[in-house]
């Protein structure tokens, strides 16, 4: 089996020959390379420019034995064309300097065709893959409408979604209005970048744990519906993964929604949690800060979660969320090694 078939195959629930790893923001600040681009351009200069997107999204295939490549972009320049001001503030984060408070703010939001309205990152997807040349699959992405929504509406990071909460419970009228906005961006975004070449997409939702189950039910849950819906009309034979942190309680709703992957964080128990799970592939769950201790460790803590699932198909190794920047690119390198080593078996062609 070829290196380019052992993520698609398990995102199929389809055999492979080892089991296949990437890891959430293995392009990144972890590594030289990318800390030396970094020196001389600022994230949104490297996420526009379409060459330098490119060579970032490759940094971490050139470096380590990985499965999938994935482009580099983030999930808030989505909100540029529709109206909002972005700026990534040394120290504080992305800020958006006119968040959305009220149903005029709302009404007043663009909804443009992605391909054109996020361009650079369509183009970096293609060169990506023409510089693959089918060496690994590339996965594209985005963040998922209610995630989106907590920094259009927060206007940047926050601690306790005081506006967002506000808006769902207050105005809840206004609040769907968004989210069907950004349901129809996000899932148009997600298909541009398939057909742009991507061979999977993941849908990011970083903050949907701070939802219980009934309000991820009534707030969020029909609009990503929406996303996936739509993106497997389109595209039925592309896998779809649907990745949040923190969200325990709604695994179990994700499952119906109809993603191929679910990504699961480190705080769950990967084998009890795909048990309950049943017929999906899963994707997790190693803590991120493991990576950033000792080789024994990092080698301790994969081969636990390797042995809990062993011999099951539908597995893809990865974090449980983002890579760390004090992670030492050797230890990464040797958990790519340590996964494919620990899983290997003969696979017919």
């Amino acid at each position: 089996m070829s290196r380019a078939d052992r993520f698609l195959n398990a995102c199929r629930r389809q055999p492979v020959d080892a089991t296949p790893v990437w890891l959430m923001r293995q392009a990144g600040r972890y590594m030289q390379a990318y800390r030396d681009l970094r020196a001389k351009y600022k994230i949104l200069e490297l996420i526009k420019a379409p060459e330098l997107a490119a060579e970032v999204t490759l940094q971490p295939i050139n470096a380590f034995d990985l499965d999938a490549a994935i482009v580099f972009a983030d999930i808030l320049p989505i909100l540029e064309p529709m109206g909002l001001q972005l700026e990534f503030v040394k120290g504080d984060g992305p800020i958006i300097h006119n968040p959305v408070r009220c149903a005029a703010d709302i009404a007043n939001l663009q909804t443009p065709h992605a391909a054109e309205a996020l361009q650079f990152t369509i183009e970096a997807v293609r060169l990506s893959v023409s510089e693959l040349n089918g060496k690994v699959p590339l996965i594209g992405f985005s963040g998922a409408p209610f995630t989106v929504a907590t920094y259009a509406i927060e206007g940047g990071a926050s601690k306790n979604f005081l506006h967002v909460k506000g808006l769902m419970h207050e105005s809840p009228q206004d609040w769907h209005a968004l989210q069907e906005k950004l349901a129809v961006m996000i899932a148009d975004y997600l298909c541009a970048q398939i057909e742009a070449g991507a061979d999977a997409v993941q849908l990011f939702d970083s903050w949907i744990g701070i939802l219980s189950p009934t309000d991820y039910r009534s707030f969020a849950m029909p609009h990503t519906q929406r996303v996936i819906d739509t993106v497997k009309a389109q595209h039925p034979d592309t896998p779809l993964i649907l990745f949040g942190t923190g969200c325990a309680g709604l695994l179990s709703i994700f499952k119906t929604l109809g993603p191929d992957v679910i990504g699961i964080d480190w705080r769950l128990d990967l084998a009890e949690t795909w048990d309950t799970l049943g017929d999906v592939a899963v994707q997790g769950n190693l803590d991120p800060i493991i990576l950033t201790t000792t080789p024994d460790t990092v080698r301790e803590h994969a081969g636990r979660i390797l042995g809990s699932v062993s011999g099951r198909t539908g597995h893809i190794f990865n974090v449980g969320h983002g890579i760390v920047p004090q992670t030492p690119e050797e230890n990464v390198a040797l958990l790519v090694d340590f996964v494919h080593q620990h899983t290997s078996v003969s696979c017919p062609e």
